[in-house]
């Protein structure tokens, strides 16, 4: 899994689905943009792909896209309506494109083109995350860890959801 950091300028949300698109079926590798004050750590993201990857191993995926199953796990959801929030809206933003499989080189060489390079992971909104994900104030002095920690154990639970 590869990840690339920076900003992104969308200004039309469906040519950059388009594009993304064009790059995962050029190169084979899944693709997936997310708005980075969402993205919590690297962590974050390794986790979604795994879990994803054993869904669709099993047969247990709700998204028929391995990108798609990624962003739901990402976003610890199972409608994808839901998750989209955790994806680029039209205008500018510090994003976190993932790319795994495939030609990886390829698709990174070519994502890196639309991204304007930027560190972004670790440094999450936190008002976002804590009402994207349901983090309560109570939850935060109840448990162990921090608020990551909290967004990765989301992503964790989501099979125990369904």
């Amino acid at each position: 899994m590869r990840l690339i950091e920076g900003r992104i300028e969308v200004v039309d949300v469906d040519a950059l689905l388009e594009t993304i698109a064009d790059v995962s079926d050029d190169t084979g590798a899944t693709v997936q943009a997310f708005d980075a004050d969402y993205v919590v750590d690297r962590e974050h993201l390794a986790r979604a792909v795994e879990l994803a990857d054993r869904a669709i191993e099993r047969g247990e995926n709700v998204a028929r896209d391995r990108a798609v199953e990624i962003l739901l796990y990402a976003a610890g959801r199972r409608q994808i309506d839901d998750a989209l929030e955790m994806g680029l809206s039209e205008g500018e933003h510090r994003a976190v494109v993932l790319v795994d499989g495939g030609d990886e080189a390829a698709a990174v060489e070519r994502i890196e083109d639309l991204v304007d390079p930027e560190p972004t992971l670790g440094t999450y909104d936190r008002a976002a995350v804590r009402a994207f994900f349901d983090v309560t104030d109570a939850e935060l002095r109840t448990v162990e860890g921090d608020l990551a920690d909290l967004v990765r154990e989301r992503v964790a639970l989501l099979p125990v959801v369904k």
